[in-house]
């Protein structure tokens, strides 16, 4: 078996200029399948609210729901990193209350490091509480799901020259204050591939181009369920899951199934 990705293999991944995968995994089974693919680290991502709880976005998703989903996936992680996200709310109220939602993600959950979104200029105290604690803190700047109602909608950022730069400060904001790495989501291409140079830790690219670090997919995203234009169907698992449904529900109705040997004597 390979030896299990760290914190310092994302460091050093960024040093020798070998990219870093991320997908997301919300139960044991997608865990294991990850972990027995190479995937260097697996997020359970508050994304579950849209993709698996049928939720319109991310911020209904509460601490329990995080903590339930990541012991599932923790059960089947032996190899990659695995990072849970911080929900709405579970980090911006109090630095002491970013502390005690990161450890329960740890300590009940079985997370090897966090994610939260948004500038160290906002959540600094918070990342230094979480550290300080000895919890990695991986940064997460663009498009921000949580704050939607402020950006009016999914929208791409770092368009116009303001934007740019902001992005850019809170690139070096978010790697001063000890994040390990930085999701870069939903930003041009050219700006996501500066702020990659610019930074020692490295950027994990989502609708962000090819000169980020490393990608991060939704599992289901790849796998048929994709909508986004930076989402790219690798598998069509959906289709292949609609057909093997369908050929149940016929040979049921043919009396096909259960043929003789699946039967018991």
């Amino acid at each position: 078996m390979a030896n299990a990705v760290t914190t310092l293999t994302f460091l050093e991944r960024k040093r020798s200029g070998e990219k870093l995968t991320m997908i997301t995994a919300y139960d044991y089974p997608t865990a294991q399948l990850l972990d027995a693919s190479d995937v260097d680290a697996v997020l359970v991502g508050d994304s579950l609210g849209m993709v698996v709880m049928g939720l319109p976005s991310t911020l209904p998703v509460t601490m329990d729901d995080m903590v339930h989903h990541t012991r599932m996936v923790s059960r089947g992680i032996s190899r990659a990193l695995l990072i849970a996200d911080m929900p709405f709310l579970s980090y911006q109220v109090s630095p002491e209350e970013a502390l005690r939602n990161a450890g329960r993600l740890v300590a009940e959950g079985g997370a090897q490091a966090v994610k939260l979104e948004g500038p160290a200029e906002k959540f600094g105290d918070a990342i230094h509480r979480i550290l300080n604690a000895g919890i990695p803190v991986m940064g997460h700047i663009g498009l921000t799901p949580q704050s939607v109602n402020v950006f009016g909608g999914y929208k791409v950022q770092g368009r116009d020259a303001a934007s740019r730069e902001r992005l850019k400060q809170e690139a070096k904001g978010l790697e001063a204050a000890g994040c390990f790495s930085i999701v870069l989501e939903c930003v041009p291409a050219d700006l996501a591939a500066e702020i990659t140079a610019s930074i020692k830790i490295p950027t994990i690219g989502i609708g962000a181009g090819v000169g980020c670090d490393g990608q991060v997919l939704v599992f289901h995203d790849m796998l048929g369920w994709g909508r986004a234009r930076f989402c790219k169907t690798f598998a069509d698992a959906r289709q292949a899951m609609r057909d093997g449904v369908a050929a149940f529900v016929a040979e049921v109705r043919a009396g096909a199934f259960p043929a003789e040997e699946h039967t018991y004597k």
